[in-house]
Parts: C-alpha cells; sequence; structure tokens
C-alpha cells in the first residue's frame, strides 16, 4: 500500500513511539507557569492554554515547559509496530505536534534517525498540527508533491492536518487491523 505514494510522513507519539509522557503532568506545569505570570487558564486545556500563551508573552515558558517533559518521555519511549516499517519506505519524514528535539531523541533511542530524511515538531515551523504548514513542509523536505505522499496518524487532529495538505491520510490502527 504504501509502495503506490511517493513519500511516506509519520506521526511520532502514538504512531511510530509511545511518548512517555503524562500528559496531565505537563497540563499541570503549564498551569503553573500561568499562574506565576497571575494568568487564569480557566480550565482550559494543555494545547488551548500553548495556543494562548503568545497572547499573555509567555510563549517560550510554556513551550520549554512541555518540550522538557517530552524530551524525557522520549528517551523512555516505546517503539510501535510502525516504527518497523521506517528502513522499508523512502523516502520518510515526521511531523508530530511533539517538539523536533523529542521527535530526534525518540528516532535516535530505537536507531530510527537513518531512515527518516526530515523531521518537523511543533516548533519548527511557525504553526502546529492541524494546520497543514507542517505537513507541508514536511512533504517538501522529502521533495514529494503533497499529492504523491501519505500521512500515517493515529488521531482526528492527523485526519485534519492531512485534509487540510490535500495528503492522503491513513490511521494507523487501520493498519494494525
Amino acid at each position: 500500500m504504501l509502495d503506490s505514494y511517493s513519500g511516506v510522513v509519520y506521526d511520532l507519539d502514538g504512531t511510530v513511539v509511545d511518548l512517555d509522557v503524562d500528559w496531565a503532568a505537563v497540563a499541570t506545569a503549564v498551569e503553573g507557569v500561568y499562574a506565576d505570570a497571575g494568568i487564569d487558564v480557566d480550565g482550559q486545556g494543555l494545547w488551548a492554554m500553548l495556543n494562548e500563551a503568545d497572547d499573555h508573552g509567555i510563549r517560550g515558558r510554556v513551550e520549554t515547559t512541555i518540550a522538557e517533559h517530552e524530551r524525557a518521555g522520549a528517551r523512555s519511549s516505546t517503539a510501535l509496530p510502525a516504527s518497523e516499517e521506517l528502513a522499508a519506505v523512502e523516502p520518510v519524514a515526521v511531523c508530530s505536534l511533539n517538539c523536533e528535539a523529542a521527535c530526534r531523541i525518540a528516532l535516535e533511542t530505537h536507531d530510527l534517525s537513518d531512515h527518516v530524511r526530515a523531521v518537523i515538531g511543533r516548533d519548527s515551523v511557525s504553526t502546529h498540527k492541524p494546520d497543514p504548514e507542517p505537513l507541508l513542509s514536511a512533504v517538501d523536505r522529502i521533495d514529494v508533491s503533497p499529492s504523491d505522499a501519505v500521512f500515517i496518524g493515529d488521531s482526528e487532529r492527523d485526519a485534519v492536518t492531512a485534509r487540510r495538505a490535500g495528503v492522503a491520510y491513513v490511521d494507523v490502527a487501520e493498519r494494525r487491523e
């Protein structure tokens, strides 16, 4: 199936690896950043807090807090079955909502770096998924047109990103069945 595409882009967490991150703890830590700045988060989720951090001038601190957890979780991540495909397809890129450093650490941890030509994390371009820019950047870096690429992911956010970018989408769970 993958050989019908000129390039493959994978999401990272939940698709290629399972990052060892307690996302509730990350959200609590980011709430602490907001509290230190005297800002009430009013029950917002982690990604909403990240999206609004620029408005409050705390984007750098929020990014740093999230990235610290992601990098640690990448070091103790678990490889998932899709990781075994990376050596068999070419060219390959990773497009993730995680920070680029965590993506690279996870790939290195599982000896996958040599099989991935490009890595686009949340902080690699000016926007993040579900905006199409990160996926389009990944596709561009492997020299493939969007219509000749496939994005393999594990979430509705990934599916929306692919649709917005004009890239075919396959849910990794469907491939495991």
